[in-house]
């Protein structure tokens, strides 16, 4: 979902003086983001290929909110479109693209694989009523169901990468291997039944992924994000470490929509990591800085990505709902990242960016209503009278409303045929966005039909709480593990996915909330993206930055620690997602919560109201995590402890300096 990018390579090409800053994002994006490694149209074949990508979003947005299809019917043509898109922007490698060039084997895997999906979607009403021996009675249904499976993992190899697709290998020649299953069992499940690619994922991707994206899309095209950059500039630039500050809260709002850690890390970063360089942070903490932030967005109500459309499906539980489950754990994320930017600022002695360099209060009122379409949005969804794709339908048109309205220097018709190209590179955009996502989310439908099938998910529930025992914590942290192990270098859709289908269950089997399982899961996959050794996200920011990107990813992740304390906080205690709780008591661990990774972040920087003594350190991290524990006792010790060590260094040492 990498919505906020810089100029494609179509149009960097028209440009004869290309600034080194905009070469050097591009350089990275392609680097570290697969979702940029695309092919170079120009002219004619560009235009053409804009307009056929326009009409797919056109066509998501009407399937959405049009008549009902035959959900099989539905499915297999959102699939075909895909791969027929997919293989128009998705080279076999970035090594060998040549503008205006698709090889001819790219030619034929793309009709066989499309074709293989629209002859199920033209035949759906027959192949349904068709058993597993009538299916395996048919070579050539067999033929078409192969070729269909592996065209969409062929192109989730180009578009996501080759990690997810070792992850769903395993599973595969397991149900070969480990259960024995024929050839024409496997096809028919993944292909033609209920346990494969046109499941849970691709169903959700299909109906409120897509349209969310292409929401983002045209949101980018009003310059909400440049807006954001700007808001975060008038509100925190002129404090102690301002840039640093601008980084967190703009990432965090630019993030909230694209959905992609290393997307926004680097074309937000591009920005706010030269200004924070500049400021006075090391290159590696700025990068940092970025990469952890713009990680978090995805974590952010009321957008978080794409993965909350998954969880209230997985769940049950209304999207409207999770998005306010979600508030407090996304605040203290980034509670935890500007708190720890803050006191580094304090130690460095940095100053903020001047006043007469910030925008102008009334410049940020007068294009307000670029906000307009996420409060409509919010408002729309939270409302709970209408569906999230009409919620998200009725937003695109505020969008294009706004577009409208955004200053263009051009006047009368040359206006509106601005306006217009806009429009359709929005169109254009939500579609290019949607091919990662939807080939990620066919694999993880695969993964988890392998797993349903072979009934591997009970094995591996049963083995995880044999080992744990009676431990939570220990299952809580084996699933750390797992889910941080795979999402390194897989799209946090598709990760969740996979957890959500094998270690989710497991947490629930010993005890945890079924809502507190699935965020657990949902934040360590997401994590992933700034964790050695495989830290993407981290990896851009450096490349910006300059800096190493071990230490680099090393910083992110201590700037992120609330990522991975919170997660244990609330599957042993679900009060922090206000589940079973009052006004009162979601006042009181909102308060004490915040004090506490305000000592978790001091004790790690090193820095309270002065540097802080490695046994200090360790006093105040022990205090805060006492504080974001949900309790009384434990809220009142962490309090009283960080207060004494708070006045201890105030007023002890402050006279031990004077003497």
């Amino acid at each position: 979902m990498a919505i906020f990018r810089k100029k494609s390579v179509e149009d960097r090409n028209k440009t004869v003086n290309i600034p080194d800053t905009e070469l050097d994002v591009e350089s990275v994006m392609r680097k570290y983001d697969r979702e940029s490694n695309t092919r170079i149209w120009t002219g004619k074949s560009a235009v053409a290929i804009r307009i056929f990508m326009a009409l797919f979003s056109a066509f998501c947005i009407y399937v959405t909110l049009g008549p009902a299809m035959l959900e099989q019917a539905r499915l297999t043509s959102f699939v075909g479109l895909i791969i027929v898109i997919g293989y128009l922007n998705y080279p076999a490698s970035k090594k060998h693209v040549r503008a205006n060039h698709i090889p001819w084997y790219d030619i034929v895997i793309m009709v066989l694989g499309a074709g293989a999906f629209f002859y199920y979607a033209f035949n759906a009403m027959d192949i349904v009523k068709l058993s597993y021996g009538g299916v395996a009675k048919n070579p050539a249904l067999l033929v078409i169901g192969i070729i269909g499976i592996l065209s969409i993992v062929e192109l989730c190899r180009r578009s996501v990468g080759l990690p997810i697709l070792f992850v769903a290998g395993f599973f595969v020649l397991y149900a070969f291997i480990g259960k024995n299953l024929s050839l024409r069992r496997v096809v028919y499940e993944l292909f033609y039944g209920e346990n494969g690619v046109l499941t849970t994922p691709v169903n959700v991707c299909s109906k409120y992924i897509v349209i969310f994206i292409i929401f983002g899309a045209f949101l980018e095209k009003t310059g909400i994000a440049e807006y954001f950059i700007s808001l975060a500039n008038r509100l925190f630039g002129a404090a102690a470490g301002g840039p640093a500050k601008v980084a967190v809260v703009s990432s965090a709002l630019c993030g909230m929509v694209s959905g992609s850690s290393v997307g926004n890390t680097v074309t937000t970063g591009s920005i706010t990591i030269p200004m924070m360089k500049d400021n006075g942070y090391k290159p590696e903490f700025a990068g940092a800085v970025e990469a952890a932030a713009s990680t978090g967005g995805q974590i952010m109500p009321p957008i978080m990505g794409a993965a909350a459309f998954l969880m209230a499906e997985f769940t049950g539980v209304a999207y409207s709902n999770i998005i306010v489950k979600a508030i407090l754990p996304a605040v203290l994320y980034f509670a935890g990242i500007f708190i720890a930017v803050h006191l580094e600022a304090k130690k460095l002695g940095l100053k903020g960016i001047s006043k007469e360099s910030l925008p102008k209060v009334w410049a940020l009122i007068k294009k307000s209503y670029l906000l307009l379409p996420l409060i409509i949005l919010v408002y729309l969804v939270t409302s709970g009278r209408n569906t999230m794709a009409f919620s998200a339908a009725t937003a695109i048109f505020a969008a294009i409303v706004v577009s409208f309205i955004v200053k263009e220097n051009h006047s009368g018709g040359r206006a509106v045929v601005r306006t217009l190209g806009k429009f359709v590179e929005a169109l254009e955009a939500g579609a290019k966005s949607c091919i990662s996502v939807a080939s990620a989310c066919a694999v993880a439908g695969i993964i988890t039909g392998c797993i349903t099938v072979t009934g591997l998910a009970s094995n591996i529930i049963n083995a995880v709480v044999n080992v744990a025992g009676n431990n939570i914590f220990i299952g809580l942290f084996l699933t750390m593990l797992c889910c941080i192990v795979l999402g390194m270098g897989v799209p946090t859709t598709a990760n969740y996915c996979i957890m959500a289908s094998t270690c989710a269950p497991i947490l629930v089997k010993l005890g945890v909330d079924t809502l507190a399982a699935h965020f657990f899961v949902f934040y360590f996959g997401i994590v992933a993206d700034i964790t050695p050794p495989v830290a993407l996200a981290a990896y851009a920011g450096s490349a910006i930055a300059k800096a190493n990107p071990m230490k680099t990813g090393i910083n992110a992740t201590r700037l992120a620690i609330a990522a991975f304390i919170v997660p244990y906080v609330f599957a042993m205690n679900p009060a922090m997602l206000f589940i079973d709780t009052g006004v009162w008591e979601v006042i009181q661990i909102t308060v004490t919560a915040i004090v506490g990774i305000f000592g978790v972040a001091a004790g790690l920087s090193g820095y309270l109201a002065k540097p802080l003594h490695w046994v200090l350190r360790i006093v105040v991290i022990a205090a805060g995590l006492l504080l974001i524990i949900p309790g009384g006792l434990t809220d009142i010790i962490g309090l009283v402890v960080i207060v004494l060590v708070f006045l201890f260094q105030s007023f002890v040492m402050k006279s031990k300096v004077a003497a």
